[in-house]
């Protein structure tokens, strides 16, 4: 992948100023360390910096085709780059590159905005139309690539991240509340919102166009499902466990393509085995492998990464991690994530990424997104029997256990949103996220709670299908786990920017387009048989991997969380700020409600539902707080603030502008 970033005036023709776009690019430069470009004319700009991955010498960016009239720069792979590139010479096109980012601009001259009908796999991209002075900014259909943008000053600035905004110097840094309460209440950012005030993300599956001023955001897919009843459902399910391996095999054949060598993640669980098992046979040798071990830090599986290994011959570097190590890590993983981040299993990630790159490698495959497509998560369990409970003796037992369960808890309930939030239906992930919501009443302040104004986070997370309600209750629950969970936090904190922090890209079969509209068609029994989760893929597995191996339980991935932040070995940093003063500066939080917590939280017993719920509320203190420290100016503890850096006149390069709309040419791609 690589980081693209740009400006476009949306009152004229000014010329945005080539020192300011070197510093937009200069802020994501780990996202391309091995080239840097910029395409500037009158009232729009483009630059891109590189990792280079498909035609290496050739594939610098910004692109544009035969007479200069549209340029693209992409963040990202097409993976049926070879396919089209044949059906694009059939139809007369001159092609300059090997590189997949060149094909954009012919497709766009065949199909203008349609494009994205045919490009398949995982891009963010900016694409300028000089004819008709048009842009469009648009993204993979389920949110692996991220882009940004803001409106300031009758400009539209975009960026792969944040930081090139914040960069630009045109944006002040200032926290959304709501992206913040957003945070609070699904563990994650939103897909939309982010926490920067003014700052916005395109949505997966969504596109800008920007034409004489106007800004229109627009959405060219989306998941879909059958209506309840209506799901292939086979007397046999033979045809189909063929179906989904030969899909599987051809989205790993796809991640494979490119100009260097490809790695692979396993975790000893199911789904990076059979990826690492799948791109082992394509590729005719054990494709090497990459894993966490922890040390004391939460479930350790480098026992099962390694039989999986050795069964398929892989060779595997394991990456070990005390406790200590991830919080140390911290400060580093929110300047890559620019959020808060609760889950700490990203710093793992983050350091497992240091270490592909640190042998040289660029790409590594990984299994993310079969837990979304086939229910591989505890509350998909816990839904069934819930549903089971209504079913037998009506709303009044599972109402009865949920009070308990808040009970327990304590805390104001009246802060909770609606039992029935989206669209009048209650998903699986809501008992959780009930949970983690009621955790705000001890910790957040009186100020904060004016703010929000009675915002209800669930209006963020985008649950607008007009099919929703006609799904069955497994399906409804898989489509907010795509559109919330996955986009805001597994291909966020946890994909794309701790793997981009060090220059590497991740590469997920199972988010491949056709893996998922296949997982969307079939019959909910074959994704949650009984109580066995990702069934149908358990009996692919089997063909390639040992049965004990392909009927392991689903080990969610985690690390120790408000532990490392309680204990007698805490960094000072996390003290200051927790501290009265820090927490009283970023005005968010209460600091007795705080305090009371911290000290509730050490003598409390490790198995209460309070002590896990305040577990991941505190841990989201902690991570607010030092991401308001890092991006808003510093001030809160001794750990120092994120800066751009500045850029010198002798630093710009020479930048040819141009100034005719109509006659300028483009140059052969070096």
């Amino acid at each position: 992948m690589c980081g693209i970033a740009g400006a476009i005036d949306l009152t004229g023709k000014r010329e945005f100023p080539a020192a300011r776009l070197l510093a937009m690019t200069g802020a994501i430069e780990h996202r391309g360390p091995d080239d840097e470009q910029f395409h500037i004319e009158p009232g729009v700009a483009l630059a891109a910096t590189r990792l280079s991955i498909v035609d290496l010498a050739g594939g610098r960016q910004p692109l544009c085709n035969e007479d200069g009239s549209v340029w693209v720069a992409q963040n990202g792979e097409i993976f049926e780059y070879p396919e089209l590139q044949k059906e694009l010479l059939t139809r007369g096109h001159t092609l300059s590159t090997r590189c997949d980012t060149e094909l954009w601009v012919h497709l766009y001259e065949d199909m203008g905005r349609r494009m994205f009908e045919k490009t398949r796999g995982q891009f963010a991209v900016s694409l300028w139309d000089r004819k008709n002075r048009s842009l469009i900014l648009g993204r993979d259909r389920v949110g692996i690539c991220p882009l940004h943008y803001a409106e300031v000053d009758g400009w539209l600035i975009w960026g792969s991240e944040i930081k090139s905004i914040l960069a630009s110097g045109m944006i002040p840094a200032r926290a959304d509340r709501k992206g913040i309460d957003l945070f609070f209440n699904t563990f994650c950012a939103g897909t939309s919102r982010t926490f920067f005030e003014g700052i916005k993300m395109i949505p997966p599956g969504h596109f800008l166009e920007i034409r004489d001023g106007r800004v229109e955001l627009k959405q060219y897919w989306d998941l879909d499902f059958p209506d309840a009843g209506e799901e292939r459902r086979l007397d046999d399910p033979t045809p189909l466990i063929d179906e989904l391996e030969h899909l599987m095999r051809t989205a790993v054949e796809r991640r494979l393509r490119g100009d260097v060598p490809v790695v692979s993640y396993i975790s000893g669980g199911l789904d990076s085995t059979v990826v690492l098992g799948l791109s082992s046979r394509e590729r005719g040798y054990a494709v090497p492998s990459f894993t966490i071990g922890l040390d004391r830090a939460g479930p350790d599986e480098r026992s099962h990464a390694t039989e999986s290994a050795a069964a398929l011959g892989s060779r595997l570097t394991t990456v070990t991690l005390t406790r200590r190590d991830i919080i140390d890590a911290y400060p580093e993983l929110i300047r890559a994530a620019e959020g808060p981040v609760m889950d700490s299993a990203c710093a793992c990630l983050m350091r497992l990424a240091g270490a592909v790159h640190g042998q040289g490698y660029k790409v590594t495959l990984t299994g993310e997104g079969a837990d979304e497509a086939l229910a591989g998560y505890a509350w998909f369990k816990t839904q069934k029997i819930r549903d089971r409970l209504r079913k037998k003796f009506g709303n009044g037992v599972p109402s009865a256990i949920r009070a308990s369960v808040l009970a327990l808890m304590g805390g104001d309930r009246s802060r909770l949103p609606d039992r029935f939030p989206l669209q009048g239906v209650r998903t699986a992930q809501q008992d959780l996220q009930d949970l983690l919501a009621l955790g705000r009443s001890a910790l957040y302040s009186g100020d904060m709670w004016r703010q929000l104004g009675g915002h209800n986070a669930y209006e963020d997370m985008g649950i607008n299908h007009p099919r929703f309600t006609r799904w069955a209750p497994l399906n409804q629950s898989l489509y907010v786990g795509y559109k919330v969970m996955l986009a805001g936090l597994l291909l966020n904190a946890k994909g794309d920017r701790v793997a981009m922090n060090s220059s590497v890209e991740g590469r997920y079969p199972l988010l491949d387009d056709d893996v998922i509209n296949f997982c969307t068609t079939i019959s909910p029994d074959y994704k949650l048989h009984g109580y066995t989760d990702k069934w149908i893929l358990r009996q692919v597995a089997a063909r390639t991997l040992p049965r004990q191996i392909a009927n392991r339980p689903k080990t969610m991935f985690r690390a120790s969380r408000s532990e490392a932040f309680l204990d007698r070995t805490r960094p000072a940093w996390v003290d200051q700020l927790l501290s009265r003063e820090a927490l009283e500066a970023t005005g968010y939080f209460d600091p007795a409600g705080v305090a009371r917590e911290r000290a509730w939280q050490t003598r409390m017993p490790r198995i209460t539902p309070r002590r896990g719920i305040m577990d991941l509320s505190l841990t989201c203190v902690v991570a607010t707080q030092l991401w308001h420290h890092t991006f808003l100016g510093g001030g809160l503890c001794d750990l120092p603030a994120w800066t751009p850096a500045r850029v010198r006149p002798s630093d710009v390069p020479t930048v040819d502008v141009l100034s005719s709309p109509v006659d300028a040419g483009c140059a052969a791609p070096a």
